[in-house]
């Protein structure tokens, strides 16, 4: 009889290793016109870039709060994901 398997959870944090990366998958997220997508993306950058604590303090609430927030069962408001993307270096802008 066989063995079952054993997989890891995929983390796209793992292939996030250079700013060239993070912008690839930036820019791919935005691509596809799925925004629903974007507060999660923010969310693997700031894992990526272990700027999490930062980026809740910038957003005024817990870390908790934030991966809750950004997840893709969250509902972030629009100032929160601007704020995130503020102090991950990003600039929100309407074209």
């Amino acid at each position: 009889m066989y063995g079952m398997a054993m997989t890891k959870k995929f983390d796209v944090t793992n292939y996030l290793k250079t700013e060239k990366d993070i912008d690839e998958y930036l820019s791919v997220v935005l691509e596809e016109g799925d925004y629903k997508y974007l507060p999660v993306a923010l969310a693997d950058i700031a894992r990526a870039r272990k700027a999490m604590t930062s980026a809740a303090k910038a957003a005024g609430v817990t870390r908790t709060n934030l991966y809750q927030s950004l997840s893709e069962d969250g509902r972030p408001a629009f100032e929160t994901v601007a704020k995130v993307a503020r102090v991950l270096g990003y600039r929100i802008t309407l074209v």
